[in-house]
């Protein structure tokens, strides 16, 4: 698939496989998964784990109310889920995010775009559009922030980072991304926290942007 170098670290691979991965993280590691075979090797391993685990635990009885509940719930009309496919940049579980539409861009200045695909209280994903050449304000993150390259390649303080390539920063992270000369990088960043920007301007315009 992709020449990743870098890659989900075992602690949230784990999570994901377990169900315990908030959706905006897992959004960001199932497109992950669908771009690197490493990864989904990796996780197929976890699974199995699992697995086992869970049947060497001991068996429960249930109550006859709760075993018709359930047959009630299987019995209901199945209703068929649209099944998504990768269009452009954008792997399958982008589309499916996107609700198999365009993103819709809003500028935040200096070229730099976003589309925003979830956001609450407690986290956000987003797609971002850096032209090429252009810089991300310095910043650094009030928790974990994952950002994965669906075109183009950017360089921080970390390192160089291309397509199908994972950076995962913390809250020790203070960087200043910027996209490679050439092709226009775009992103799918997913945060569980606001960023902490050194710049008035950025700050000013965060609540506006919700960054």
């Amino acid at each position: 698939m992709t020449g990743a170098r870098h890659h989900i670290p075992d602690p949230l691979l784990v999570a994901y496989a377990s169900g315990n991965l908030p959706h905006a993280y897992s959004l960001v590691v199932a497109t992950h998964l669908s771009m690197c075979d490493a990864c989904r090797v990796r996780l197929n391993a976890h699974q199995a784990v699992g697995g086992s685990v869970l049947e060497s635990c001991g068996t429960q009885d249930l109550s006859g109310d709760l075993r018709q509940r359930v047959f009630d719930q299987l019995d209901d009309p199945f209703e068929e889920q649209p099944q998504f496919q990768r269009s452009g940049v954008f792997p399958a579980p982008v589309m499916e995010a996107l609700g198999g539409l365009p993103p819709k861009w809003k500028s935040l200045g200096l070229g730099v775009r976003q589309s925003i695909l979830s956001h609450d209280q407690g986290s956000s994903v987003r797609l971002l559009y850096i032209p090429a050449g252009q810089a991300v304000p310095d910043h650094g993150h009030n928790g974990l922030e994952l950002t994965l390259v669906l075109q183009g390649a950017f360089r921080d303080e970390t390192g160089r980072y291309g397509v199908g390539d994972l950076e995962v920063a913390n809250d020790d992270l203070e960087h200043t991304p910027i996209a490679e000369d050439g092709e226009t990088c775009i992103c799918l960043a997913a945060t569980d926290a606001a960023l902490r920007f050194r710049s008035l301007v950025p700050r000013l315009l965060q609540p506006i942007f919700r960054i």
